[in-house]
């Protein structure tokens, strides 16, 4: 029967699992490479490593979002790595992307119909491009006439902005100075939302499979 691991082996053991992997790791994921580690358990050591990282003046950091635990570079070195790598600043989202992410973040699930009606414009290109992106998915269909898609953010669009969850999201008053209207009743009117069926489903990721292969 093999012996328990020292807490030092398994924040190591951690450490290493965070570090190795290019999306941020669950707890839940942890808990189940190691026998009668509990979640709380798992935390404290997590949190542990953080402490250790920044007590050392790290050039790494363990940091929390999307509700899993990912590992970063020392926002201290930003400059310096920027300049070593000529790292290239992340394309920006336009204007009207982030206006109809904000819509779809606050109202979701969404139509299009919701979403033209808000920004008084039509989304079609818009709703594409964020789909292409994975900032936003289709949700399912609203139960109303013509049974359209609704639209729901990701949890790409979680790590975009580093939240760790919609919850963190600002309140609707802070945009109160801006040409969005986000409190206001939807077009589409009121409906039950379904989730898409499997077949439709497959049929989307056909779709999408084919869109990358006319990619150049």
């Amino acid at each position: 029967m093999e012996e328990p691991l020292e807490p030092e082996k398994i924040r190591s053991a951690i450490e290493s699992l965070i570090f190795t992997s290019d999306k941020p790791i669950f707890i839940d994921d942890i808990k189940k490479l190691f026998d009668n580690l509990e979640a709380p358990k798992i935390r404290e050591l997590i949190e542990s490593l953080q402490k250790e990282l920044i007590g050392r003046s790290s050039g790494l950091r363990v940091i929390e979002i999307a509700g899993g635990f990912q590992m970063v570079t020392s926002p201290d070195n930003a400059e310096v790595i920027k300049s070593y790598y000529k790292i290239k600043h992340t394309e920006k989202l336009s204007g009207p992307s982030l206006e109809t992410l904000s819509i779809i973040a606050y109202k979701q699930p969404v139509t299009r119909i919701d979403i033209e009606a808000i920004r008084g414009v039509n989304a079609d290109g818009v709703i594409k491009s964020l789909l292409e992106k994975n900032l936003i998915r289709i949700a399912g269909r609203k139960e109303v006439i013509g049974r359209p898609f609704v639209y729901g953010t990701t949890r790409l669009f979680l790590d975009y902005f580093g939240l760790k969850s919609l919850a963190e999201l600002p309140k609707i008053e802070e945009f109160a100075q801006q040409d969005i209207l986000l409190d206001v009743k939807l077009a589409s009117g009121e409906g039950d939302i379904t989730p898409l069926s499997k077949e439709e489903e497959e049929q989307l990721q056909i779709g999408e499979q084919d869109a990358n292969q006319k990619d150049p």
